[in-house]
């Protein structure tokens, strides 16, 4: 049981809401706020700690999460029926808050992959790549052989991870020269260039827009003993197209199982940061925790990109104070106003987000949202802002410009060489990504208990059991380093990563 001293957070002194732990009843009161509770609250929401005129904003972390519709009462629930948006000026401070990392010594290491090229594996995959949704049947047909099972071929291969099919719905039916084109072109590269795959096959129809000989000239890929491109056409039909990627990938196959994992710095780790179904919680417990794992990577000389450009959008500002030269600050605050100019031109609006379940857990508008989103990011100074799937090659804390969606997101960050991803969520999921691991982080306690066989790390006791936040980041940097050196996720076990290969799609189809 609570006390009454317990029953919510406050986050800074000078917000207008507290969080509610557990759900409140009318007529609770709040005695370190001096206030009566007005009404039900569900636990994860916010309570007005003081009478808000109309039109007056609200603040939640110090900073502004919407105005007030209508006249709230202290005591009250905040929520969509009286907090919405509106405008405001963003001091975007250009490196303000820059502040110089201290090297952490010794440096951590963990068991990794080397290749031949110097790059890092955290996992050792052969890919299937489909250039268009045509040839996706055959790329899975290939994979579906290797599956794993008391048959698998691949038992004989106990150092190889898997054979996974990268196909996706496109490909063809577009402007071959647009940017739709350039964009699946890009991620496809970034996936056949992919550390933790040691070869791959690319594998195309014959007749498709996206060439296999113009995607690998456009992407300055050439065949070679880990790269192998052949068209179904070309071959005569289906079981051709099959039965000659079975021949490869065990020809591959042998190679790829020399492989050892051995002692490697944790500077080769490069983490895509995402956050799905978030609730209230999300920036109170997990998001800040693994803020303070990042922290640490990028102390030990790792990588981290924080990405989703609509769920930072109303916090862009607490970024670009962070931005180590005004040109890096321009780039994201250039990327915003891109997202402005998309959405109008679509006839949306960037609040479309928080989405229902988002809602239903306690966030009320995008800023609210962006203003938890963008504590995954830690505090170090973001270093470099990349486009959609682009090769991140700076070390640090970067940016990469994405949709929220993450299935879209988190491909665009593997295709730019994240070899691990870890996920916040409050309402649950069961995301995978192959060919890179994939850590889920609750932020609640409620969903641990709920779903803990998708979850990996709980984060609900930072706000229950207080837990401190760097003790917390501490923990998820060490699970980090345990499953960039082997050690299976829960979605891996569960065998997801394979049909949440999403590339970002822009253009008319034709």
């Amino acid at each position: 049981m609570l006390s009454a001293a317990q029953l919510t957070i406050r986050l800074h002194p000078n917000d207008d809401v507290v969080i509610a732990r557990v759900q409140l009843i009318s007529g609770t009161e709040l005695r370190s706020e001096g206030v009566t509770v007005r009404g039900m609250v569900p636990p994860g929401h916010k309570v007005a700690t003081k009478a808000i005129a109309q039109g007056a904003p609200v603040r939640r972390y110090n900073q502004i999460i919407g105005f007030a519709s209508k006249p709230i009462a202290a005591g009250e629930h905040v929520h969509v029926n009286n907090l919405a948006m509106g405008d405001f000026e963003r001091d975007y401070a250009f490196g303000v808050d820059v502040r110089p990392v201290a090297a952490a010594s010794p440096q951590a290491t963990f068991m990794g992959i080397k290749r031949a090229d110097g790059r890092v594996a955290t996992r050792n995959y052969i890919g299937l790549l489909s250039t268009v949704n045509c040839s996706a049947t055959v790329c899975k047909l290939i994979a579906d052989h290797f599956r794993p099972g008391p048959n698998s071929p691949l038992n004989a291969f106990p150092n190889v991870d898997g054979v996974v099919a990268i196909t996706h719905s496109v490909g063809c039916g577009m402007d071959v020269h647009g940017e739709g084109m350039t964009l699946l072109r890009r991620t496809l590269a970034g996936y056949a260039r992919h550390a933790n795959f040691h070869s791959a096959l690319v594998i195309g129809l014959g007749c498709e827009a996206n060439q296999i000989s113009s995607f690998k000239a456009a992407e300055g890929l050439d065949d070679g003993p880990k790269l192998h491109s052949y068209n179904l056409q070309d071959v005569g039909g289906t079981g051709k197209a099959v039965a000659k990627g079975i021949e490869l990938v065990n020809e591959l196959l042998i190679d790829a199982n020399k492989v050892q994992r051995e002692p490697v710095p944790a500077s080769h780790i490069t983490i895509g940061l995402q956050c799905g179904g978030s609730d209230g919680y999300s920036g109170i417990s997990a998001n800040p925790a693994l803020g303070a794992a990042v922290d640490l990577l990028v102390a030990h000389g790792g990588t981290a990109i924080l990405s989703e450009t609509p769920e930072i959008y109303g916090a862009e500002h607490l970024l670009t104070r962070r931005a180590l030269s005004r040109e890096v600050g321009e780039k994201l605050v250039a990327r915003i106003k891109w997202w402005e100019e998309y959405t109008a031109r679509l006839k949306g609006e960037m609040n479309n987000n928080p989405s229902p379940g988002n809602k239903a857990g306690g966030l009320t508008t995008i800023l609210e949202k962006s203003l938890g989103a963008v504590a995954k990011g830690g505090t170090t100074p973001l270093v470099d802002v990349y486009e959609y799937a682009q090769a991140v090659d700076k070390h640090g804390f970067v940016y990469m410009d994405t949709p929220g969606y993450d299935p879209v997101s988190a491909t665009g960050q593997v295709a730019g060489g994240a070899n691990l991803i870890c996920f916040t969520t409050g309402r649950g999921s069961a995301y995978g990504c192959k060919p890179s691991p994939s850590l889920k982080l609750a932020t609640n306690n409620a969903l641990w208990t709920r779903q803990e066989e998708d979850i990996d790390i709980n984060c609900g006791d930072i706000v229950d059991s207080g837990v401190a936040i760097t003790d917390k980041g501490r923990e998820i940097f060490e699970m980090i380093l345990a499953t960039a050196s082997g050690q299976a996720s829960k979605s891996e076990r569960w065998g997801y990563g394979a049909d949440e290969f999403v590339p970002w799609y822009i253009g008319a189809v034709m």
